[in-house]
């Protein structure tokens, strides 16, 4: 759990021991291998390598690996369900990265406890020196408030932002005060909808990308915010979380604020359009 809030300087990832940049890195919406290499040097070391694989994010772990290992913390994603496949996605993966094990093996989409079977498949994968840590990825709050004191997962990857702050009440409160699982977010721009300027509150301005981060990480419980650029422009943005570090009171009210009105928002559509 975060023991401070300067958002430049790395923290421990819960019980894991990693120590990881506040800001983590996701390669879905396709970065390139340059933008991977300018996060790394600007304190980005949490790279997501999740269900879409995109190329930039291998060819920048290939290149840091050999020199810098040690530094980065490597996040080998798997949806499947099935001990085989799962042993060859993650094979597959750290082939393709060129590192010989994962620092985190994250189990995603998960709304209840992973199967004895699995759970044995990945203890045989952890026995081979394939990863160091199992984590586990859920839209599903209450498990992570369920699973929390299993030491056997050292990671949760929960959804968390404006709009859908329920991991407050439901995960935040829920961790042992000692020796907790880190917790990374994700989603934390809600699919971007916290930076639609269709979506706003009356009179509300849009905030930029970066406080969307700064929000998630003003969490005390959040060690790491998974952000997806897509480009340049994107990753500068949220590389600014970690210079300004946490919400001042007014903008934090800000960001429940233009919460709120899309979570409400979204309710009043979602029963207008049903099957929507």
């Amino acid at each position: 759990m975060s023991a401070q809030l300067d958002f430049a300087a790395p923290t421990t990832l819960g019980r894991t021991g990693l120590r990881v940049g506040r800001l983590g890195l996701g390669c879905s919406f396709g970065i390139s291998r340059e933008s991977c290499l300018r996060a790394f040097d600007s304190g980005v070391n949490y790279f997501f390598w999740g269900s879409v694989r995109t190329e930039g994010m291998a060819q920048a772990i290939r290149e840091l690996a050999p020199r810098h290992r040690d530094e980065l913390v490597v996040v080998v994603q798997c949806y499947v369900r099935f001990p085989s496949l799962l042993r060859r996605s993650v094979e597959g993966g750290l082939k393709a990265l060129g590192v010989e094990r994962a620092d985190v093996l994250l189990l995603g989409w998960y709304d209840s406890a992973p199967s004895e079977r699995i759970l044995e498949s990945v203890e045989q994968l952890r026995a081979r020196g394939l990863y160091g840590h199992l984590g586990l990825s859920t839209h599903h709050r209450p498990l992570v408030a369920q699973m929390c004191r299993d030491e056997s997962i050292g990671v949760f990857h929960v959804r968390y932002n404006a709009a859908h702050p329920g991991a407050e009440q439901q995960v935040f409160s829920s961790l042992p005060s000692v020796d907790p699982p880190g917790i990374v977010s994700f989603t934390n721009t809600c699919w971007g909808q916290l930076l639609d300027p269709s979506r706003m509150p009356a009179g509300e301005s849009c905030p930029p990308a970066e406080d969307c981060y700064r929000f998630a990480l003003s969490q005390p419980s959040v060690d790491v915010a998974v952000c997806g650029p897509k480009n340049e422009d994107e990753l500068s943005s949220a590389l600014l979380a970690l210079r300004r570090g946490p919400l001042d009171p007014e903008e934090m009210l800000k960001m429940r604020r233009i919460g709120q009105h899309i979570r409400e928002t979204r309710r009043v559509t979602d029963r207008l359009n049903p099957l929507g």
